[in-house]
């Protein structure tokens, strides 16, 4: 007669997994590219002193699934926090991303003319985190991403009189 028996009391050979900190994600989400927002400008290149110039941008979206310590974590960063620097010396935060001309969402007036700008968004995300398909827990620390500089122009419109 042949068959199988268990020994040892049921007790386990096999070790628990390590835990996932908050700390080992937050090293894996540094390590990690978060996306950048690139700013749109209406109008595009050039803009008139003081006149609105309408800015926004597209909303980063970032879910990932990575190995931490042998086990699956879900990683999601939701946008929360946009800084406009307009590259004046003036700066802006929304808690949305702004959305194209005619809404006017983030709007900003340029004194000066004849002066190159380079306006960008910095984005700051906050980080929620499942392990192993587990309850979604989020980090205490932020993390903000710098967007890439546009070009803008200044310029001053002049009155013409034409007979």
């Amino acid at each position: 007669m042949t068959g199988t028996a268990c020994r040892g009391g049921g007790s386990s050979d096999i070790a628990p997994l390590p835990e996932v900190t908050p700390g080992h994600v937050l090293r894996e989400v540094r390590r990690l590219p978060l996306p950048r927002a690139t700013v749109a400008i209406q109008p595009s290149g050039r803009t008139l002193v003081n006149l609105d110039t309408v800015f926004s941008t597209t909303a980063p979206q970032f879910d990932e699934t990575v190995t931490i310590l042998g086990q699956q974590v879900r990683i999601v960063a939701k946008p929360t926090r946009y800084t406009w620097d307009f590259a004046d010396g003036t700066t802006k935060t929304t808690a949305t991303p702004g959305r194209p001309y005619p809404a006017m969402d983030v709007t900003h007036r340029y004194t000066k003319a004849d002066r190159t700008h380079r306006p960008r968004v910095d984005v700051t995300f906050t980080i929620s985190y499942s392990v192993d398909g587990g309850p979604t827990q989020s980090l205490e620390q932020t993390i903000t991403t710098r967007g890439p500089a546009a070009t803008l122009v200044t310029r001053e419109a002049t009155a013409v009189l034409v007979e």
